[in-house]
């Protein structure tokens, strides 16, 4: 699971089944999870690595040989288990049974501890919550001013 996890491997191909088989719906899923997913992983790899310089488990915790393949990056947070979380109910619960996979294996090969892969699932969800209501609120932002009557038709409608 590790191997497909790796640069984003397994979410971009979640995506492009989604995309290529689920019709608009998939489309818009694939495009607001990827967009998650870069968010995710601008804010876990290039921002929170950089700021806690967290050393990785004590090599002296783990009982195999993969402990020596681990990166020496900053443990924390895992950038792994930031998936996406598309805009479809079935698609997001088919992307968290291996999110969660990704997740326990981080921490049973000794790459990551617990805490790691819980803050790398919330900045995953966070991303795919700025991802979903961001672009609502920039297009209600960036509308043209209305003019003083269409506010005040706009206030009578509302009355009546």
């Amino acid at each position: 699971m590790e191997k497909t996890a790796e640069s984003s491997k397994l979410w971009c191909g979640a995506a492009f089944v989604m995309g290529a088989f689920g019709g608009r719906r998939g489309r818009r899923s694939a495009i607001a999870g990827l967009t998650a997913l870069a968010v995710a992983q601008l804010v876990s790899n290039g921002v929170g690595k950089q700021l806690v310089d967290r050393p990785r488990p004590p090599k002296e915790w783990i009982d195999h040989d993969e402990v020596e393949d681990r990166p020496a990056s900053s443990s924390f947070p895992s950038g792994h288990t930031a998936a996406i979380a598309p805009l479809w109910p079935l698609a997001a619960t088919a992307c968290a049974i291996p999110a969660a996979l990704v997740a326990v294996e981080r921490v049973q090969s000794g790459a990551h501890y617990p805490t790691d892969v819980a803050a790398g699932a919330l900045i995953g969800l966070a991303g795919a919550r700025l991802t979903r209501h961001v672009p609502p609120l920039l297009r209600h932002v960036l509308q043209p001013p209305r003019t003083v009557p269409q506010l005040w038709l706009s206030a009578a409608r509302s009355l009546f």
